[in-house]
This record gives structure tokens, sequence and C-alpha cells, in this order.
């Protein structure tokens, strides 16, 4: 079929074939046949016709964000603690004992109820979050191109491929001009691989197939055009994300909540099986005993924490999506927090971004207009009518500049016959020229890049750059050549080139960022300046805004160093200037290899290595697919004080769940040792099981409103990480405190109100709430409490309320369902004895064991996985897009 009648059918919505077409099958057909094989042409497909392949094919993805409330559900009642506990309650239904069964079951679901909204919530964040970022491709349809949602390409789209953008999709290639893509995330080959527009032999590799661009896969140079022959899950980079399973590798906040966990599940099966070995010896009724035992086993398990961990996380996304920050996911929050050393990139972070031309000057430094007109030639910007349509900062200020305007007609009289695209290796951009008959090569890019081909070097140049330099100045050098015989360009015909002059231009200090520096200062971040441009023109900006001096370091710098040396050498550098993407992911990493975590914050194709590197990879929303799909958080606004609310919003989450896990070491610990105490001396059980569960349940409720609790200044001030070696001194450490009032509690109970099971329950149910809920007030804060920090407002209503419930439940008509009586009114004067001394003892014991807490940071090793997965990301699918046929939909 010819293209007309490809294009004709097409058009009517009854194309030959609209099935996925494999890669490697693909890569070894002509370019025609592979249009005719899709039913498309050079103009594309109808948007109509699109939509319909859309509908029968699905998405492009390879991943979905939908909140589903399934999923979330089995993740809370999936606990072999809980299944136990409610078989063996539904065992004691059918053995007679109905009413304990009815009432544990109940709290169960209650429980299970809890934590599943709160996680839901957290999970409706996250899809929030994620219909916030946007990936869109240029797509030829209808004959005419424009953006499309990179999730809505089909087989037989026309798509673009630029520079630093990430392949949509397997891409058959049409056209290619110098076009480079890494696939490393695919093979693991490190060199950029060279792709043709022609088809190569059947059967070749992966690696070979020079006439296709992979989904996921990265455009390091050049440009190209092609047609989609497959996409989402029919990929090859679909299947290998989705052979990898859609759990993401964990953070380092992540392992250590695992961690935790397992730590309290182990203390736990220790207490059960002592309980219940020591109750059977008693002689107690079995079911009983293992009824009992299992319900201390799941009032010391974290049940909650997840919850806990969501609603904080939760919380904390929309604070910060209202500042402007997006996190790919919810756990991200954490690891800005755990931030020491930032490098960032100058141009809109520390500068305006606002780049403007300032003046065009010959070799010398005299004024001249020549550089002015061929640097208007030489460029990549889309111009449209005399006017820039689109193209990088420098082309787009040269352009709009009103200095231009006289040139661009005279501009315009130039044929470009061929372009040169720039790359961060060569720092260069050139152009084969036509004009009034003559041919020539322009070049235009880093002054020493260009000068290094030129054949000769002017004398006063020098002084003109070090001056320009100085005054913080960018400078673009411009030069040609005579080419008569040329009709296309590579890099080697890049020499023997004769200096025309520079293009000077101005992108001043931005004026937020002083104060946003000093803020970082004050949250412990250590701030380096990673660049492309000069290194004067670095450390003058650094130093107009107060960044404190150090040594600037060049790439040449680098490759002189060791990694020894390096190491020494990062520690007194704050600019790292004329870099290559290489050398920025080598300084990253000799960074967090002296043990502190490191941000990376980039928005170019050149800063996807370094952001892979670091601990946390930050990107903005306008900078290239790479940069975003490599970066773990996204600014809307390239501003560093919307990073700084981001680093405190993760250490304020960090510290408030933090008081969760110390209050559940040490209360929860301290009462399930006392009830294991307790039922060897005791001839009834200290506590019901059922009672155990609600006492639990009142508890965990009232540590939901944690997320909102105030932090103190100095907890935000430096990054505090996971210790289970904390963790554990911690519990051991206050534990037996909080059974000490409970064993007093007992003696109380016993020897003063002569308590039979019902009265001694009751008693210590109340007492047990009480100062397990009540404790949250000096856990929370190193200072002392209410007096020099005081707790948010719903946690002090969230404590108070769980407590006064506990105290009221013996009065109501559930007390006898429950197993409780009304209590004495003494028995209120003694527990708040009790608890005022047990808090008393609480905030002496922690003054005396958080003088010996070392704070030593540690740093965390990156997962395998972790690149495909991120890159994964961008192919996720929203639900209202999903289609029931395709494999992420099922």
């Amino acid at each position: 079929m010819g293209r007309a009648g490809t294009q004709a059918s097409v058009r009517e919505g009854t194309p030959r074939v609209t099935e996925p077409l494999a890669v490697t099958d693909a890569s070894a057909m002509p370019a025609a046949r592979v249009l005719a094989r899709t039913g498309t042409s050079d103009d594309g497909l109808s948007a109509g016709e699109a939509e319909r392949r859309l509908a029968r094919l699905g998405p492009n993805a390879v991943r979905t964000h939908r909140a589903r409330l399934g999923p979330v559900l089995w993740r809370q009642v999936r606990s072999p603690l809980l299944a136990l506990l409610a078989v063996t309650a539904a065992a004691s239904f059918f053995l007679g004992e109905r009413t304990d069964a009815l009432i544990i079951g109940a709290i169960l679901a209650v429980s299970v109820g809890l934590s599943t909204v709160n996680e839901y919530r957290a999970e409706r964040a996250v899809q929030a979050l994620h219909e916030q970022l946007r990936h869109r491709v240029v797509v030829v349809r209808d004959g005419r191109p424009g953006p499309v949602d990179v999730v809505e390409l089909v087989p037989g789209d026309i798509v673009e491929l630029r520079l630093g953008q990430v392949v949509p999709a397997d891409v058959r290639l049409l056209s290619a001009t110098a076009l480079e893509c890494d696939e490393s995330v695919l093979t693991g080959e490190p060199v950029p691989s060279p792709k043709t527009p022609g088809p190569v032999p059947p059967g070749a590799a992966l690696a070979e197939l020079s006439g296709c661009a992979l989904m996921g896969t990265v455009v390091r140079a050049g440009a190209g055009r092609g047609v989609v022959v497959a996409t989402g899950a029919h990929t090859e980079f679909g299947k290998i994300a989705l052979g990898l399973g859609e759990r993401v590798p964990e953070t380092e906040f992540q392992v250590g909540l695992r961690r935790f966990s397992m730590l309290l599940v182990r203390v736990a099966a220790a207490l059960t099986a002592m309980i219940f070995v020591v109750n059977v010896a008693l002689d107690k009724p079995m079911l009983d005993a293992l009824l009992f035992s299992l319900a201390i086993a799941v009032g010391i398990s974290p049940q909650l924490l997840p919850a806990v961990v969501s609603t904080s996380l939760a919380a904390g996304s929309r604070r910060l999506a209202h500042r402007k920050v997006l996190v790919k996911r919810l756990v991200c929050i954490e690891d800005l927090g755990d931030m020491e050393v930032l490098f960032t990139d100058k141009t809109g972070t520390l500068t305006e971004g606002r780049i403007t031309f300032t003046g065009s000057l010959g070799p010398e430094g005299g004024a001249s207009g020549d550089p002015l007109l061929l640097g208007l030639v030489c460029t990549e910007a889309t111009v449209e009518g005399g006017h820039v349509a689109g193209g990088n900062p420098l082309d787009t200020a040269l352009w709009t500049s009103p200095a231009s305007a006289e040139r661009r007609e005279e501009a315009g009289r130039y044929r470009r016959l061929a372009t040169l695209p720039f790359d961060h290796e060569r720092r260069l951009v050139s152009v084969l020229a036509e004009h009034a008959g003559e041919r020539l090569i322009i070049t235009k890019g880093a002054p020493e890049a260009v000068l290094a081909r030129c054949a000769r070097t002017p004398a006063g140049a020098g002084p003109v750059l070090d001056k320009e330099f100085a005054a913080g100045h960018r400078v673009i050098a411009v030069a040609t050549r005579p080419a008569p015989d040329l009709d296309r360009l590579d890099p080697a015909d890049e020499r023997d080139l004769d200096p025309r002059g520079f293009l000077v231009f101005l992108d001043p200090p931005k004026d937020t960022a002083r104060d946003a520096l000093r803020r970082l200062a004050g949250l412990g971040v250590t701030v380096k300046v990673i660049t492309g441009d000069n290194p004067a023109v670095a450390a003058r900006v650094c130093a107009e805004l107060g960044l404190p001096p150090g040594d600037a370091l060049t790439g040449t710098d680098l490759d002189g160093m060791d990694d020894e040396r390096l190491a020494e050498a990062i520690d007194t550098a704050t600019v790292f200037a004329r870099v290559t993407p290489e050398q920025k992911a080598r300084v990253v990493r000799a960074q967090r290899r002296s043990g502190v975590d490191v941000a990376f914050l980039g928005d170019g194709v050149n800063d996807a290595l370094a952001l892979h590197a670091a601990d946390v990879g930050v990107s903005v929303d306008s900078g290239t697919d790479v940069a975003k799909d490599a970066a773990d958080v996204v600014l809307l606004e390239k501003d560093l004080r919307v990073l700084a609310d981001g680093v405190t919003e993760g250490r304020r989450i960090f510290a408030n769940t933090m008081k969760y896990v110390l209050m559940g070491t040490s209360s929860n610990f301290g009462n399930m040792f006392s009830a294991a105490g307790a039922s060897a001396f005791l001839a009834f059980l200290p506590m019901l099981p059922s009672q155990i569960l609600l006492n639990n349940l009142l508890y965990d409720s009232s540590q939901l409103a944690i997320p909102t609790d105030t932090v103190d200044e100095e907890r935000l001030a430096r990054p505090a990480r996971w210790d289970l070696g904390l963790i554990r001194r911690f519990m051991l450490f206050f534990g037996p405190i909080s059974s000490i009032f409970d064993f007093a509690t007992f003696g109380v109970m016993l020897a003063v109100f002569h308590a039979g099971p019902t009265l001694f329950h009751t008693g210590w149910f109340v007492e047990s709430l009480a100062t397990q809920t009540l404790v949250i007030f000096v856990i929370r804060t190193r200072r002392v409490p209410f007096t020099r920090s005081r707790p948010s407002v719903p946690l002090l209503a969230a404590a108070l309320g769980a407590v006064a419930a506990g105290a009221v439940l013996p009065f109501t008509p559930l007390a006898r369902i429950l197993g409780f009586q009304p209590l004495p009114a003494d028995f209120f004067f003694v527990l708040a004895w009790l608890v005022i001394a047990y808090l008393a003892l609480i905030e002496i014991g922690k003054r005396w064991f958080f003088r010996h807490v070392p704070e030593v940071p540690r740093a965390r090793p990156r997962r395998t996985g972790h690149r495909v997965h991120r890159r994964a990301a961008r192919f996720s699918a929203r639900s209202k897009i999903l289609h029931p046929r395709h494999p992420t939909s099922r």
C-alpha cells in the first residue's frame, strides 16, 4: 500500500495493522515497510484513529497510580498475629466464650478499619501527587506536530526525539541527525549507542538495534524522528520493569521501619511464648492462656505504625505541594530531611535565570556586530517568522534582545544546510550555512572549547575573558571557517577555525537566594555549586550571595586527582566548574563516601548521572525529561527556599514518627512485661484479652494525632536516622520504669482495695492506659514539657480524650460487657499521684539517657533496580485512561 492509500485507511479508521510490532522485528525492516505494518505515514495518525488505538491497546504504561481500597485492606489483615488471634477468637466463640470472642472481633475490626482508612488516605495523596506530574512528547498527528501525554502514545504515532528526552516508546527511526542514545538502563553499557535509520540484520541483539530507539533510554546527542512500534508492557523496557514487580526498592527510612517492626515482633514472640508456657504451667485454661498471650503480642506490635507514618507523610506531602514541592513517593519526604550536603547548579537557582544579552565583542575586546550576526545564524532555536519559538536560554536571550532586531533580517538570508547539535562533551554547536554563494562553518560555545579549535588565538582574548568572567558575565565564543566542499557536519570538521569574537550575557544573582542559603545553613546543610559555567563566574555569584568562600575546582582539576585526593579536596571546595556529566556524578559519589547524605539539584540532561548517584535527586518541573525522571523530588519553582521547606518538613515528619516509636517501645513493652510478670503470681489473668486489645486501640487512636505535633527547633537543625541500637536501649531503659508503676498499681489494687478479678482488671486497664498515653508529653521533647515545649492542640485533645474514655468506660453500660466495674473514688486520687510520679521519673531518666546518646550520621546504600523503577514512573497510567485490556489495569 502506498502512502496515499495508507493515509486514507488511517483517516477512515480502518488501518491494516494496529497490534504492537516487536522492536527486534521492526529493526530488520525498511522504514517504509514498518510504516505500512503500523498503518501510518509520515503525516502520522489522525486524532480519531489514535483514540481508537488507545482504547483498544491501552495506555503506554508499565505502572498505575490508583488508590485501591482492597489492597490497602489486605495489607492490614495479612498480619499473622491478627490472623491467629481472629482464628482463636472464632474457636472460643464455638466453644462457648461467645461474648469475649465477639468483643475481640469487634475491636480487631475497628483497629483494622482505622489503619485502612488512614493508609488509604495516604494512597489518595500519592495519586494526587502523580496527577500533578505530566510527561509530554512531540507527536505528529493529522500532519501537525504537537505535545501529547506520553501514556497516550499508540503504535503508529510519529514522534520527535530531542536532546535530553527519554525515549517514550519502542521507536523505529525514520531519520536521525548525529543521534546517540544512552541505553545503560537496558543494556548496562555506559557508552551511548549511535543511531541511524537503516535496518539491521535479523536476529540482532538488543544493544545492536541501531535503527531503533528503545523506551526508557535517553537521547544523549543529536535528534531524530521515528514511528512507534510498541508501547507499555510490549516494549523491551516494559518487560524488564514488569519483571522487577511493582515493589520499588526500599529507602533507608523504609528499611528502618521494617527492622524496627521485626525487633518488636521478636520481642512479642518471646513474651508470647513465655506467658503461654507460664499460664499453662499454672493450670489456667489453655484457650484463655492462648488468647491472653496473643493479645499481649498484638498489644506490643506496632499495629498503627504504618498508619501513623502514612498520615504524617500524606499530611507532609500536602503541605509541601502547597509550597510547590512534589515528591515522587511519600517516603522521599524523609529522604529530604536527611540532607546534609546539597550540590546545586547556578542558573535559576542562585541566579534569576532570566539571561539577558549585554554585548557583542570582537576577538580583542572592541565592540563588533559580527559575533551577534553569526550567533543568530548558529542556533538550535526554533525560529518562525523572525521570532524564536523555542530553544535554550542563551539562544532565546540572543534572539529576543533589542540589539538583535537590526540583524535578524540579515541572519535570515543565511541558509542553514546542516546542524551539529550541542552536547555536554564538546560544549559547542555548529552549523553549515550558505550566504551569497559561499559556504562556511559557524561554531559557538564555551570560550575555551572554541578557542582550542582555532588555528590562532588573539593575544587580547585572554584578558577580555578574564575581565568579563570577573564581572560575573557568561561568555560565548564564536568562530568560523570556509567550507566550500562540505554537505554535512561531524565533530571532526570543527577545526582550524578563525575566532570572530564573543557574546556576553548577564544572569544576576537571585534576590531570594541569600535568605535561602542562610536557612539551609541553619538546617546544617552545606551548599556547593556544581556548574558547566566558568569558575570565576560561579565564584563571583557565590561571593555576592554570602556563600562561605572555598576552593574552586574545574573538570581539568578533577581529571588530575585520584579518588583519595578528590575526597580530601572536596571538603574545602565550594565550586565545581566546567565539569562533565560523569565528573558531576563522581563528585557526588566522593562526597557520599565521606559518610554524609548528599542531595543534587539539577534540571538538564547532563545532570541525570549525578541525580542517580545522589541520595536525594531534586529537579524542577521546567527541567528536561531525563532530569525529572532521575529525581526523587520535583520543584514546581526553582527556588532554594522551597527546598529548605522540604528539608524542614522531612525532619519534622521523622521526629514525629520517632515519638510514636519510642513510646511504643517503652510504655507498650513495659505494660506487656508487667502482664507477663503478673500472670506468674496471680490466680487469674491480670487483664482479659479483649481488654488488652481495647486498651491498645484507645492508645493507638490517640497517637494518630502525633503527625500534627510541633517539633523543637533543635530537632530540625540536623538530620536524624534510624538507630535500632538506640531504640533497643530506650526500650530496655524506660520499659522497666513503666513496669514499676504497673506493679505499684497491682499492690494498691490487692492490698488497699482488696480487688477481685473484675476490679483488678478495671484498675490496671485505667492506670496502664493513662501512663502509656500521657507519657507522650515527656517523650515528645528533650526540653522541659509544657513550659519550654508545648504540644499541638490536636495531640493534647487526643491524648486527654483517650485517658478520659478509659476512665469513664467502667461507669457506662458497656462495663459489664467488657468485664469492668466502677472504680472507687479513692482510686483516682492514687492514680493521679502514680501518673505524676511516673512522668517525673521518666523526665529524670530522659535527661540522663539522652545526655549519653551519640549523634553519628551514617551513609546509606542505593539498592539494585532503583534506576529502572524511577524511569518506569514516567510511564504510569492514571485511572481515567486505563483500559481493561491493558496488563497494568488488571
